[in-house]
């Protein structure tokens, strides 16, 4: 969405955003949803309690299936094996740990190199995203991979909430659905078409949050789905003004969750707060049951873990595609840490497979100007900068410094834009863009996308190439 189209749209009255958001929103059910999509949700629910070894029979076809296609016609994977024959490398082409890890960086320089020869590539809609690293991606999706993957959500995400996508209901998100300087509501869209009140999560001061939550208990929504760090803030407004809103489930997404977190917003809600695991790359996934466990969905993806000292059996999360046939991503560095995979039953009666827990990345939360918290940032890389991987410093409520890895086109204009997306989020505070050519990283290897009010780490010097003030 381009800079002059959401100042058009935040100048509209409320009643015609609503109609703008239901537009786009009935686009969006189209792709989604479809009449393969009830069948879809029943082979999943269906798949939920196999016997594990018929499932891992059924993954490890899949899988064989999935590298066999990649290395015939997925032009990133054919020239990979193409070079190893010539260099007299032999490895079987069917056994996963004959493939070597593959890192966002590949991905984000040659998308389009990952894309199946065989996908009718008119037909593929773009997403964006950074994820948590700062890292923009672009992903290729046809129809067929994204009703799946809703089904997969409807099942997974809701149904096992007693919710559905016909109950109305309420979104916290990274959408700038209001002004940045929006002083008075609405801080809110509703879109008709997914029955959703789509919640800004960079208006959340207390008296903005309150006046959300008031939104969300008039238009009766079922339940909430939102940032952890953003629920957090509503959930402290709720309970401060007494509210006595009860959903039927709180779901989570995109930040890890907290005990403390967890324990506020099951308070002051009165409901179950479920987390969730997943990423727009579609090769990893998990949500966690009405027994507390966290299943991964085998559908989306076959596991590993890499060994990492610095937790026991437990490690970074490689993930390879297994629903997605058109942009097949082969063991791929998710930079998610977690595990281990555990064998035991769960009470819920469901036999998919329980990871113990993940980590995610632990980024910092950010203060706007005006002292709300902001917590995901990731939306301001969307916008296709030209932008290998990227670090935001807060030094102050007035002043933010971004580290920038550059590609080729990173130019002032960029820049500008880069600077105006954070100030749509942070408020009115100077931006500082330092070009560099490695982010710092921490004693393991990683780097946060996010720190606030604290220094590079001790010892890793970054070496600055050029400095601009917006």
């Amino acid at each position: 969405m381009t800079r002059k189209f959401l100042e058009l749209y935040w100048r509209l009255p409320p009643a015609l955003q609503t109609v703008a958001a239901g537009a786009y929103g009935w686009r969006l059910a189209r792709r989604r949803y479809g009449p393969e999509t009830e069948d879809l949700i029943a082979e999943m629910r269906e798949a939920e309690r196999l016997a594990p070894s018929a499932r891992d029979a059924r993954q490890g076809e899949q899988l064989a299936e999935t590298l066999w296609r990649a290395a015939r016609s997925v032009p990133y994977y054919r020239e990979l094996w193409a070079r190893r024959r010539a260099r007299g490398v032999r490895l079987p082409v069917e056994r996963l740990e004959s493939w070597p890890l593959l890192t966002k960086q590949e991905v984000r320089a040659q998308p389009e190199a990952f894309v199946d020869d065989d996908a009718w590539r008119r037909s593929l809609s773009v997403e964006r995203t950074s994820g948590t690293t700062g890292t923009p991606l672009r992903l290729y999706r046809s129809r067929r991979t994204l009703r799946a993957r809703y089904a997969l959500y409807e099942v997974r995400h809701r149904g096992w909430y007693g919710v559905s996508r016909q109950d109305r209901w309420a979104m916290l998100g990274g959408r700038l659905v209001a002004g940045p300087g929006a002083q008075e509501p609405p801080y809110w869209v509703w879109n008709p078409s997914l029955r959703q009140l789509y919640v800004s999560s960079y208006h959340l001061r207390p008296d903005q949050a309150l006046r959300s939550a008031r939104e969300i208990v008039r238009r009766e929504c079922r339940y909430l789905w939102g940032y952890p760090s953003s629920l957090t803030e509503l959930a402290r407004a709720v309970e401060g003004a007494g509210l006595g809103y009860s959903p039927e489930v709180v779901i989570t997404n995109a930040e890890p969750l907290s005990q403390e977190q967890r324990a506020l917003i099951e308070r002051a809600f009165r409901a179950p707060c479920r987390e969730t695991y997943g990423m727009v790359e579609l090769v990893a996934g998990a949500g966690e049951c009405e027994a507390g466990t966290l299943h991964v969905f085998p559908e989306l993806g076959r596991l590993e873990l890499l060994e990492d000292d610095f937790a026991s059996a437990a490690g970074e999360i490689v993930a390879t595609s297994l629903l997605d046939a058109d942009m097949p991503l082969i063991r791929y560095r998710t930079g998610d840490f977690g595990g281990p995979l555990l064998p035991e039953p769960c009470p819920c009666g469901r036999t998919l497979p329980v990871l113990a827990r993940v980590q995610g990345r632990q980024d910092d939360l950010l203060r706007a100007r005006d002292g709300r918290p902001v917590g995901r940032l990731d939306p301001a890389f969307k916008d296709d900068l030209p932008i290998v991987e990227c670090q935001i410093v807060q030094e102050s409520l007035e002043r933010v410094r971004v580290l920038v890895v550059p590609a080729h086109g990173f130019d002032a204009a960029a820049q500008r834009r880069l600077a105006g997306a954070l100030r749509d989020r942070l408020g009115d505070l100077e931006v500082v863009i330092e070009c560099v050519i490695r982010i710092p990283r921490g004693p393991n290897g990683k780097f946060r996308a996010c720190v606030s009010t604290l220094p590079p780490s001790e010892g890793l010097a970054k070496e600055a190439v050029c400095s601009s003030r917006f």
